[in-house]
């Protein structure tokens, strides 16, 4: 039987999940809590973009724990490998291996477009465990059934109706909101009712920061 694995909602787009006593961290940002990735045993950076991506953060995570290493694609490789040499390793799309025991696979190549105007870089989304879908900034469907969905439920390159389809064409069985610094409380329970009820049966989900829930 697979272990379960305990997920705590950082700010914004960070998550920790922790299973067999081991933490793996996704996108500790600048939006996110400086000490997101404090204690982690594995980093994932799905791209460069500062609310997904603090090298103030990693480098503390790095430093706290000399046996943590990161995975990420090669324009946040760039950055930061020189100084942890051989513990930032650099993946793209098909690329499977394992991190702080959770199986990892790889998916995606391009963020999401923000305005035809700016050029789009690259951002991969990490499936853990054949589970957990962390797609980063894009709506990337892995070609894998996944039972969580962390949504990235609002963002400069979205619309609600995007999002909702989504999750329909994901069909997850939990979805649960990150990217969410810029939605107000007051806006909350209206995402909510939407993705709820127009998700296609998916269980939506949306955590405080700081707060954990049983996967």
């Amino acid at each position: 039987m697979s272990s379960s694995i305990t997920l705590t909602k950082k700010s914004h787009a960070c998550v920790r999940l922790e299973k067999d006593g081991r933490t793996l961290v996704v996108d500790p940002g600048s939006f996110s809590e400086s000490d997101a990735a404090l204690g982690a045993d594995a980093i994932l950076v799905t791209h460069e973009h500062p609310d997904h991506f603090s090298e103030d953060h990693l480098r503390a995570a790095l430093e706290a724990n000399r046996a943590a290493e990161i995975w990420t694609l090669r324009s946040v490789a760039e950055k930061i490998s020189a100084a942890f040499p051989g513990r930032v390793h650099t993946v793209g799309h098909g690329d499977a291996f394992s991190a702080a025991g959770f199986d990892v696979q790889v998916h995606g190549e391009l963020h999401a477009v923000i305005h035809p105007d700016l050029p789009r870089i690259t951002n991969v989304g990490f499936l853990l465990d054949g589970s957990v879908f962390h797609p980063g900034d894009a709506l990337t469907v892995p070609d894998h059934p996944v039972e969580t969905l962390l949504l990235p439920v609002m963002a400069p390159w979205s619309k609600v109706s995007e999002v909702i389809d989504y999750v329909r064409e994901v069909k997850p069985r939990h979805a649960y909101d990150i990217h969410d610094a810029l939605l107000t409380d007051l806006a909350l329970p209206l995402y909510g009712h939407h993705i709820g009820g127009l998700g296609g049966g998916a269980q939506h989900h949306h955590l405080a920061p700081g707060a954990t829930a049983t996967l």
